[in-house]
């Protein structure tokens, strides 16, 4: 599609920022990142490595590496994302990837060796659990909180999320196979190194933080989208207007195989009233057919938030 030239300046004007603005909006991202990174690294040093739950990644790793050489996690977890940051620097974006990815994995790196250092003292003190499943879940999500902020304000932490977006890129091999068995293969190697009892738990770890991660990241699902076929449209969008107070979209659509005509009804409305939508749609035309699908979030229109800037 070609745009015309007075197309592109006004949607230049509308994303150019000023200098004030710019700066405020990279700094409130960039200390969100700092403390997702921070509350990570927490979850990392409280619960993982004091059970050895190498729940995959360059962090597992790096708990199976200080075994043998005592070197602090924290610092291991830098040292290796450095050959992986150089690999997407060159792959991947270069600086923008770099910035985006660097705060993240240095932040990490250092909390989790100072919470590591600080932590064992203020645990004789005051203990909070020794039980290994207990450590399992919360630093599962912990964790999930943590880099849910961070995929959220648009850094990553290196690891192997590196190679997989490289493979993905070169070969459009699915990155979720490519996680799961670069992870899975940290955490049969802990299984070797550590037990067999802290691999199943670090694989409960992986499991929730992931959750976690997606739920941090995206938030909950309350938003339903609903797309109706009828041949009463005009007391169907009535209904729908006034009784759940939501706005609707209609247009004419030939149906494929007896290419006749209906009209398609769109609206979206909250989880909890799913039930009078149908009420509705049932009372006003029982032979409508009606799709109901699952909306993550929605904004704007006259019923929901409206959509900022920061978002």
């Amino acid at each position: 599609m070609r745009f015309t030239r007075r197309t592109r300046e006004r949607v230049h004007r509308k994303l150019t920022l000023p200098t004030r603005a710019r700066l405020r909006r990279v700094l409130f991202q960039q200390s969100l990142i700092f403390f997702g990174a921070t509350i990570a690294a927490l979850g990392y040093a409280l619960f993982q490595v004091p059970f050895n739950l190498a729940a995959g990644g360059v962090s597992g790793l790096a708990l199976i590496i200080n075994k043998y050489t005592g070197i602090p996690p924290g610092s291991l977890f830098l040292i290796l994302n450095i050959p992986l940051l150089a690999l997407g620097f060159s792959k991947l974006g270069r600086w923008r990837f770099l910035f985006s990815t660097i705060l993240a994995v240095v932040v990490f790196s250092v909390m989790a060796d100072v919470f590591g250092s600080v932590l064992p003292d203020v645990l004789k003190r005051y203990p909070v659990t020794d039980d290994a499943l207990l450590s399992a879940i919360y630093a599962g999500i912990l964790y999930g909180v943590g880099m849910g902020l961070v995929f959220r304000h648009g850094g990553t932490v290196g690891g192997t999320s590196v190679p997989a977006r490289i493979l993905h890129n070169a070969t459009g091999f699915p990155m979720s196979q490519a996680y799961l068995y670069t992870d899975l293969s940290v955490i049969i190697a802990a299984g070797f190194v550590f037990s067999w009892e802290s691999a199943l738990l670090a694989f409960l770890t992986l499991v929730l933080s992931g959750i976690v991660s997606d739920f941090t990241l995206e938030g909950t699902s309350q938003v339903r989208t609903a797309m109706i076929i009828t041949d009463q449209p005009e007391p169907l969008t009535y209904a729908l207007m006034t009784e759940l107070r939501r706005g609707v979209s209609y247009w004419n659509i030939t149906g494929a195989y007896t290419q006749s005509s209906h009209t398609m009804i769109y609206c979206t409305v909250l989880r909890s009233r799913v039930y009078d939508l149908k009420y509705v749609v049932a009372k006003i035309d029982p032979q409508a057919f009606m799709v109901i699908g699952v909306a993550q979030q929605a904004f704007g229109g006259l019923n929901f938030r409206k959509l900022k800037q920061e978002e």
